[in-house]
């Protein structure tokens, strides 16, 4: 289980998250919602140790992470896509999901990884040997995923994985989302996109102003008239 207990986040002054309680249990897809500057890329940030609480703890399976180093987090098992993808653009679709595995001592399963990559992301097999800069926006996020998911990671973060998409194409992608869940991913999900969150995910919270206003299973907030008006309309 990944558990934030009472979080707090500063950017020098400003505080940014405030008092954080969440928690993701092994086997689900959770997304965290809400409006811009509401603290959903910070509270990704502080669990793959790029932002440090300056008060609370993180613990993953039982551990304190909190003072980890992202590199150890990674290590452990959290793989972070961070908003705006972040593709080596100038490297091959390949040379991107062999920078995923980077921290990997299994070398030896690479193969058979690269593979159930492609068979998520049909796309990126055809384009394996294509410089990563040149995909289409949605090609690109699927190559953010993939190379996440060379990591084998437990959990996967992810940071607006709709953004700047097409329709079609955010629908793709969060099928694929549900697949990778299904066969036994942990997901915590970052999005804007409240209706298609809610609609794929088992929980959810709410953050307003870096605090966490409401939380409850996905389905009952869809229906929820706050929730409604706020996110949703």
């Amino acid at each position: 289980m990944l558990e934030l207990k009472n979080i707090d986040v500063f950017y020098d002054n400003i505080q940014a998250l405030k008092e954080v309680n969440l928690t993701v249990g092994e086997g689900e897809m959770v997304t965290l919602i809400g409006a811009n500057g509401a603290g959903k890329s910070t509270t990704l940030r502080a669990i793959s140790g790029l932002n440090k609480p300056k008060k609370g703890e993180i613990k993953f399976k039982g551990r304190v992470i909190s003072s980890l180093k992202a590199s150890d987090i990674v290590r452990m098992g959290i793989s972070h896509v961070p908003e705006g993808r972040r593709i080596f653009a100038n490297m091959t679709v390949m040379e991107n999901l062999e920078m995923g595995a980077y921290i990997r001592g299994d070398r030896g399963n690479l193969k058979r990884d690269y593979d159930e990559v492609f068979s998520l992301f049909p796309r990126l097999k055809e384009r394996k040997n294509q410089i990563a800069g040149t995909l289409s926006g949605g090609e690109q996020q699927m190559l953010a995923i993939g190379r996440a998911l060379m990591a084998k990671p437990k959990y996967l973060l992810l940071d607006e994985p709709s953004m700047g998409l097409a329709p079609l194409i955010v629908k793709e992608i969060f099928s694929i989302l549900e697949n990778i869940n299904k066969l036994g991913t942990t997901i915590l999900l970052v999005e804007q996109n409240a209706n298609m969150a809610l609609n794929v995910t088992d929980r959810a919270y709410i953050i307003k102003n870096g605090k966490i206003e409401l939380e409850g299973r996905s389905k009952d907030l869809l229906k929820d008239e706050k929730v409604k008006k706020a996110y949703l309309e």
